[in-house]
């Protein structure tokens, strides 16, 4: 068999709003979201082979089999029947533990590669449905874009594109685990509510000041990072429309109206912070940029 690579770029995330609305049967708690793909994007280089094999150079995130690009690889070959195997270079880009579903936009980025990879011409639908085996932010690290996501993740509607801005995301000193988030939420609950309804007809209409006036975050005051406050208020202070934490956190975004205020603004937290970067909404999921025939 000729060898090939594909070349895949897929994009971080952001949560313009993250609201807990309930608690599901499964004990699962029942969320409702706007959700935002960024142009900072995981590089996902893979090349046909008989193993599976995954390197992250110049990451610390072990390469095993708990890695979110393993375990999309391996439901990719169990869905198709495809006998064969994959070796995956991801290089990471977006912070992790930052609430931006890095590992998640690895395992779609993943799905994308292999279905160009190995001509498996799986629907978008059929990819959603093995992502949302391997996580709950998988399926719109695969639709990407702007949504509304409700439920554990897996109720998704596509919204039209979010109104032109920046965003500048600041990754603070130390991460945040997703399951002590919400275990801290289930004794502290949150004094923060977002109105999603209303940040999705903000959307609709265009209306960015309507889209940052009905932001927020839910478990930002129960993510237990305690340098949120003090970014968001250094993001509004050089411009930012609204400043909040983005998931789980640990990172955090300010939304801005033009580029060189977010410049601007970022030139400031890079005196403090070593991960900032100004971002702008993408539509889309992961894209593949580069298929080649190897000698």
């Amino acid at each position: 068999m000729q060898k090939r690579s594909v070349t895949v770029l897929a994009p971080a995330k952001l949560n313009l709003s993250l609201d807990v609305v309930g608690t599901l049967p499964n004990g699962y708690h029942d969320l409702d979201m706007v959700m935002q793909t960024i142009d900072l994007y995981e590089k996902i280089i893979l090349k046909t082979s008989r193993d599976l094999r995954l390197s992250l150079p110049g990451s610390f995130v072990p390469a095993n089999d708990k890695n979110t690009a393993v375990k999309a690889a391996l439901a990719f070959f169990d869905y198709t029947g495809l006998l064969a195997g994959v070796d995956i270079n991801v290089y990471k880009r977006v912070p992790v533990r930052a609430g931006m579903a890095g590992g998640s936009a690895d395992a779609a980025g993943v799905l994308v590669g292999l279905n160009e990879l190995y001509g498996a011409k799986l629907s978008m639908s059929e990819l959603c449905a093995i992502g949302a085996g391997i996580g709950a932010d998988v399926p719109f690290a695969l639709l990407g874009g702007t949504c509304r996501v409700r439920g554990v993740g897996d109720l998704m509607k596509a919204l039209p594109p979010c109104p032109d801005c920046r965003f500048v995301v600041v990754m603070p000193s130390v991460g945040v685990s997703t399951p002590e988030a919400f275990a801290r939420y289930d004794t502290m609950g949150s004094p923060v509510h977002p109105d999603c309804e209303a940040q999705e007809q903000a959307i609709r209409k265009n209306d960015l000041a309507a889209v940052c006036a009905a932001a927020g975050n839910a478990l930002e005051h129960c993510s237990g990072a305690v340098e949120t406050p003090a970014i968001c208020e250094i993001l509004r202070a050089n411009g930012a429309i609204t400043a909040q934490m983005t998931g789980s956190g640990a990172a955090v975004f300010g939304i801005f109206a033009d580029e060189p205020q977010a410049r601007a603004a970022a030139a400031v937290l890079r005196k403090g912070y070593k991960q900032v970067y100004v971002c702008r909404p993408t539509t889309g999921g992961p894209r593949v940029t580069a298929v080649r025939t190897l000698g």
